[in-house]
């Protein structure tokens, strides 16, 4: 790795005794970590400085100043600038590079290396493995060394990850790599997806984002119901499957299948019979949630007819508040070449391109149009699992051409 860094001139260090707070108590402190990059480079120096600044002042000393980028590339970059560039000259430039993940971010030591030291060439040397994003994030730069830093990392094998109004980075849990849980490959659905788009990732041509994050199973280790556009959850479409002799094995060893299986079963679908230590499922009543695998994970296996539900709408609040995934497709096939996926995927871009407003969500769009205008923009049929408590919903809303197509064909049937 490089001694030292060529970012400026050295500010002096700037007292941070709110900053040094920070690094009291039993944790590791982000602090002490960019204290020790500013050994090497001015850059994180100065981060800390503006930084403590910024708690003084109680506002954030960070402006929008203009778009920056790569040769052939509309996302990936994203630039920083401080409204303080005099005080903190080493920081009036500081922008980020987002580099595309492996799938389920397994590395080996050489490419991690690799990518230290192109960033402390070219850069701050700090990092975040990973962001919210999905990608790595590398932490500082000027604007004169993105091209080099993006040439370095393409000759290592790397690829910048999307940003601004564009497909973001697809993004999944381990999979099938080191989970037993997983009901579909993770691992080569991600891998799949971005190779796919890559021209949706690099070059933003959409109102806003769009996430895609892929878990194996309903455990959902990626947060993809709460934070991805589309969510791609494991799931499996026939029943349980149950070993009686486990069962009885984990009753000996003291567990409380009754209240800790049964009764939390959001469902009810779990019945035990306790003079037989017998445990039966109402598979028509099973959700698919998880908890009984979970916990009882000897006994209880997931079903052998795998695949995905897809969910659709998630996001932080930005526009409309926070928004939960809703579940669109109950039970689809996850195999090579996943066309059936793509298919769905195109069809709800080009519905969200058609009518979504500059910066709107796929979610706030279907809560300002309504599901069912997406759902027929889509060509999707509902079905009662896009909603909450369907035997509790007593309301069903006809569209005006199926009732005259309804009356039509009454009219046929009582003609002479």
């Amino acid at each position: 790795m490089t001694d030292k860094l060529e970012n400026g001139p050295t500010s002096p260090t700037t007292p941070t005794p709110q900053l040094d707070d920070l690094e009291q108590g039993p944790w590791p402190s982000f602090v002490t970590e960019i204290k020790r990059a500013g050994e090497k480079s001015p850059m994180a120096t100065d981060l800390l400085g503006l930084l403590e600044r910024s708690f003084e002042d109680k506002i954030g000393h960070w402006k929008h100043g203009g778009i920056v980028g790569v040769k052939g590339y509309g996302g990936g970059v994203i630039g920083r600038y401080t409204d303080l560039p005099e005080e903190f000259p080493n920081v009036k430039e500081f922008h980020t590079v987002r580099v595309s993940s492996p799938s389920g971010w397994f590395y080996n030591t050489k490419a991690l290396r690799s990518m230290c030291d192109i960033w402390e060439e070219h850069g701050s040397g700090l990092t975040n493995m990973h962001g919210s994003t999905g990608d790595v994030i590398l932490l500082g730069t000027t604007t004169d060394k993105l091209q080099p830093s993006f040439d370095d990392l393409s000759e290592a094998g790397f690829d910048l990850g999307g940003s601004g109004s564009a497909l973001r980075s697809p993004s999944c849990c381990v999979g099938p790599g080191r989970c037993e849980y997983a009901c579909y490959d993770t691992l080569d659905l991600c891998y799949d997806i971005t190779h796919a788009y890559l021209d949706e990732m690099h070059r933003p041509m959409w109102p806003y984002k769009f996430k895609i994050k892929m878990s194996g199973c309903a455990n959902d280790c990626v947060a993809a119901i709460a934070r991805a556009d589309c969510s791609v959850i494991g799931t499996w479409r026939d029943t349980i499957s149950i070993d009686q002799d486990a069962v009885r094995k984990y009753v000996e060893d003291g567990l409380d299948v009754q209240t800790l299986v049964c009764d939390r079963c959001p469902t009810r679908c779990l019945h035990f019979n306790a003079l037989t230590c017998e445990l039966t499922v109402d598979g028509a009543d099973c959700s698919r949630c998880m908890h009984c695998v979970n916990t009882m994970h000897h006994a209880i296996k997931q079903g052998s007819e795998r695949g995905a539900t897809i969910l659709i709408g998630a996001k932080s609040t930005i526009v409309k508040s926070a928004f939960l995934s809703w579940v669109i497709v109950p039970f689809m096939r996850m195999e090579a070449p996943y066309t059936e996926f793509k298919d769905l995927l195109e069809r709800i871009w080009d519905w969200w391109d058609e009518h979504a407003k500059t910066r709107e969500r796929i979610g706030e769009l279907i809560y300002r149009l309504g599901m069912g205008n997406f759902l027929r923009g889509v060509g999707l049929p509902p079905v009662p699992q896009m909603v909450f408590r369907p035997r509790a919903n007593p309301y069903v809303f006809w569209q005006k051409e199926e009732i005259e197509q309804e009356g039509d064909e009454k009219s046929e049937v009582v003609a002479p």
